[in-house]
């Protein structure tokens, strides 16, 4: 008897890592079937996607109404406090919408549930924007997925369709940062995009159970086909 094929539901395929992360899926011969919840329209034009265009703050009822069902829902939702334009509206993307389509994930039937989040993320950090990543991490382990993959990238490198003077530089740097930063500091280190997807991907279709948190090179064994220690 063949293996069943699986569902993926994607929340913030526009982004930098949903763009890679949403090609990925498509490609993978894991899935039958990758479904787009995004507030645009993705340029993508394939049999195995199906996009959901809709408001990102009732996607549980959004998605119940549509009878979407899933297997396993990746989150790549994101924005910085800069572009949001307040903490508020930051923490609106970074923990309600991540929340909420956690929920929506769960009621859709999904065992795994794997978050992009960042290096530092706690609750009970002194800096607003890693507590807000923390606490989201916290809300969306309470949910209870039989396995959750939380991701914690540092500088995420590659090409955005907004300017950030900043990570253009980091792209340039980051070949000579990254070898000096050893031992615990590697978790800082600087990590394309693509490969973050690429790990996210792996760690899905490696079907581990629990709670599992991914640093640099846990990542990295992931976007190379190794599992996570």
């Amino acid at each position: 008897m063949s293996e069943k094929k699986r569902i993926a539901l994607v929340a913030g395929a526009t982004g930098l890592v949903g763009g890679f992360l949403i090609r990925k899926l498509i490609a993978s011969p894991a899935y039958d079937k990758v479904i787009a919840v995004t507030r645009r329209e993705l340029d993508i034009g394939d049999p195995k996607l199906r996009q959901i265009v809709i408001p990102l703050d009732d996607m549980e009822g959004f998605l119940a109404e549509a009878k979407v069902e899933a297997d396993d829902a990746f989150c790549a939702l994101g924005t910085t406090i800069k572009r949001a334009g307040s903490q508020a509206a930051f923490r609106k993307v970074d923990f309600d919408h991540v929340v909420n389509f956690a929920r929506a994930a769960k009621a859709a039937g999904a065992k795994g549930f794997l978050l992009v989040s960042a290096v530092g993320a706690s609750a009970r950090s002194k800096i607003f924007y890693s507590r807000v990543k923390g606490e989201a991490e916290e809300a969306v382990e309470a949910v209870g997925f039989q396995a959750t993959h939380i991701f914690r990238p540092s500088m995420l490198l590659g090409e955005r369709q907004e300017s950030r003077p900043v990570e253009a530089v980091a792209r340039v740097l980051t070949p000579f940062i990254n070898p000096l930063l050893l031992g615990g500091a590697s978790i800082y280190r600087g990590i394309n995009a693509e490969m973050v997807a690429r790990a996210m991907a792996g760690a899905a279709e490696m079907g581990m159970t629990g709670v599992h948190v991914h640093h640099h090179e846990e990542m990295m064994r992931l976007a190379q086909g190794e599992r996570s220690i």
